[in-house]
């Protein structure tokens, strides 16, 4: 009914009188940054790095890194102690290219010369150094590695090589999800079980070395074929696709997985890359998401934490923190972790030698690998300084993380009002040009409100038990 009856006005007069009568309640500062513990947003799977194309083996000591430096770049990588304790391992599925040190054995050398034949598997058992690495993964505590196919073997394809992009001939689908089961259950027989498995990197860019074209209709078409192959193979790995050099662009191949069933079935993780720009908006999915592969342009090595270049310590940690809140990722996987010259890892070996340098880089990966675990939970934080880019997390066990990136050029004090749970001695850490997750008295608390003094241009990790 439109009109009031005459009891509805009356009653409606006295409530708003009542109100009138009494005060309003105190309205909720707005400037005041709070940190929500209580809620959950999305879980974190972990953060990560591959040593594909033989890096490994560089690792292992190709070039001359002994037994001991070996240990202390591992731990670097691995420790949740001593380092960054990096949860997610890429390998890097067999190419046969040519190039020094960007190259993978291929577990399939010879054509069987039809798509139908019985083919003949090689395994050497080291896979690049892989496997090696794989193993010291494991003991370390890890629990998730990822392969991924740069190309499949040249006969496979419309151009006869494994580099230079092509396509993957559609006779050799079958053949081609038989090859990628065949690889994890090589794995699966030296003690490694494959976790996560991708059957393409950056289907939408041609590369000079390994590479092979998808579109995102030709992805679902061969999902279709992969995902069934693998529920008969009996392995107990889930599906990523597709790794588009962009994260703009993985959202087309998004779209079209999230649109067949068959296809949507198959996949259990939505990855992709972001060298084509910044993450900029979530992948269309319910699916867990991978930031899967990135390291910040300019080809050389760089140890500085702030230095304008766009690839320094300050850029990588601004852009872990803008991946988990915009893009909403479950992951972060870096592109490597360590190589030889004028890379653009996180760790740079000798050439030749029984030597390493540390960059910052890995120092701003590590101030979130080390302390937000797999399982842990992203929780809401409500900021007004722009300056201060904020993210919080819950552990399974209950510690509580807040990341803090300064991006001023002078000091912050800024306050916090903590909801679900308070820490009377909470520690925190400072990662800038001078300290690497480095113990620093900046935060104090009282009560549920947490009070923090942030260095200009610098990450303050505080950790709450």
């Amino acid at each position: 009914m439109k009109r009031l009856t005459a009891l509805t006005a009356v009653m409606m007069l006295a409530l708003t009188s009542q109100a009138a009568a009494d005060p309003a309640p105190p309205a909720a500062d707005p400037a005041r940054p709070a940190i929500d513990f209580r809620t959950a947003l999305q879980p974190i799977d972990g953060f990560g790095f591959s040593m594909a194309f033989q890096r490994a083996d560089l690792l292992h000591g190709a070039r001359g890194l002994g037994p001991a430096k070996r240990r202390e770049v591992l731990d670097l990588l691995f420790s949740k102690d001593k380092g960054a304790g990096l949860s997610i391992l890429r390998l890097g599925i067999g190419s046969s290219t040519d190039r020094v040190y960007d190259h993978m054995p291929t577990i399939l050398p010879a054509d069987p010369g039809r798509p139908d034949a019985t083919p003949k598997y090689v395994w050497d058992g080291w896979d690049g150094g892989q496997v090696w690495l794989a193993k010291e993964a494991k003991a370390y505590g890890v629990e998730r590695f990822y392969a991924d196919a740069w190309s499949a073997p040249a006969f496979m394809k419309t151009n006869g090589s494994e580099n230079g992009g092509g396509e993957l001939l559609p006779a050799w689908r079958q053949a081609y999800a038989n090859y990628l089961v065949q690889y994890a259950k090589f794995y699966q027989r030296e003690g490694i079980g494959i976790t996560d498995l991708g059957f393409t990197n950056e289907p939408d860019w041609t590369a000079t070395y390994a590479s092979m074209r998808f579109t995102p209709k030709q992805a679902v078409d061969f999902l279709k074929v992969l995902g069934p192959t693998v529920r008969a193979s009996g392995l107990r790995t889930g599906l990523v696709c597709c790794d588009a050099a962009g994260w703009d662009r993985q959202v087309a191949y998004t779209e079209a997985i999230e649109a067949d069933p068959a296809a949507d079935k198959a996949v259990r993780t939505v990855t992709g890359h972001r060298y084509s720009g910044p993450t900029s908006v979530p992948q269309p999915t319910d699916q867990h998401v991978w930031m899967s592969e990135w390291s910040p342009d300019g080809t050389t090595w760089n140890e500085n934490w702030d230095d304008g270049s766009g690839y320094d310590g300050l850029t990588v940690a601004a852009d872990i923190q803008n991946t988990l809140t915009v893009g909403n990722a479950n992951a972060y996987v870096y592109w490597t972790g360590a190589s030889l010259g004028a890379t653009r890892g996180l760790i740079r070996l000798a050439d030749p030698g029984d030597d390493y340098r540390v960059s910052k880089r890995y120092w701003a990966l590590a101030a979130f690998s080390r302390f937000i675990r797999p399982g842990a939970v992203r929780v809401p934080v409500t900021n007004a300084d722009p300056a201060l880019r904020i993210t919080a997390f819950r552990n399974t066990d209950g510690r509580r993380v807040i990341e803090i990136l300064n991006t001023a050029t002078t000091e912050k004090s800024a306050e916090f009002v903590l909801r679900g749970g308070h820490d009377r001695h909470p520690d925190a850490y400072v990662t800038d040009e001078t300290r690497s997750i480095t113990p620093a008295e900046v935060v104090s608390t009282h009560g549920t409100t947490l009070t923090a003094t942030l260095a200009p241009r610098a990450l303050t990790t505080v950790v709450l038990d």
